[in-house]
């Protein structure tokens, strides 16, 4: 059985723009990758709505990846991959002020390396990681104060997180290429989205874990 510990913010618990709540266990993406896997896999899903990469929210608190991610991953060990996909919620303006993209994406590398450093993989080594660079923001909507200039930021994950990957060793997916954040709130993931994400995960779990 290959464990794949999922770590990510709202797009990964499954938020749905229309209806402000969950996608039901198979439609979002982490569904869709569990399917696709089939017999053989383990799918853990640790989304969590506001998380940030390393950064604790003033406003929400208890946001930090950083500060959950050891402590989580030892809790689920032994795991053969973990997959990031954060940084959205660090473009908030709370933080955006000082933060820019390449920051951001270096962020998300002290993730990758505290996971490879982790020893949570089999036998206890490190596991594999796949860092995906988060879909670029929309045109914002009833966020928009919250998440001001997010949108011009966001263009530069990809190329920032794919030398970050290559850095520290990690596999990448820029998932730019595959979904567009919704038109209805321009951060989150339509079901269409999330089918497409899951699927293109599960194509390059199986050559990662091959």
């Amino acid at each position: 059985m290959k464990s794949i510990f999922c770590f990510g913010d709202s797009n990964t618990w499954g938020y749905n723009p229309s209806t402000k709540e969950r996608y039901s266990r198979n439609e979002r993406w982490t569904g869709v990758l569990r399917q696709e896997l089939g017999d053989g896999y383990e799918i853990i899903e640790e989304g969590l709505n506001g998380r940030t990469t390393v950064w604790e929210d003033p406003i929400e608190g208890h946001k930090s990846g950083k500060e959950y991610l050891i402590p989580c991953l030892e809790s689920h060990q032994p795991i053969d991959l973990v997959t990031i996909m954060l940084g959205t919620n660090d473009l908030k303006k709370r933080f955006s002020l000082f933060l820019s993209a390449f920051d951001i994406a270096n962020s998300a590398g002290v993730l990758a390396d505290i996971a490879l450093r982790s020893g949570s993989g089999p036998g206890g080594g490190a596991p594999k990681v796949l860092l995906m660079a988060p879909p670029r923001v929309g045109k914002m909507t009833e966020f928009a104060e919250m998440f001001e200039d997010a949108e011009v930021k966001s263009r530069k994950f990809s190329q920032h997180y794919r030398q970050i990957a290559n850095d520290h060793g990690c596999d990448f997916l820029d998932t730019s290429q595959i979904v567009t954040s919704s038109d209805i709130d321009g951060i989150h993931l339509e079901l269409s989205e999330h089918q497409k994400l899951g699927k293109a995960v599960a194509a390059l779990v199986k050559k990662i874990l091959a």
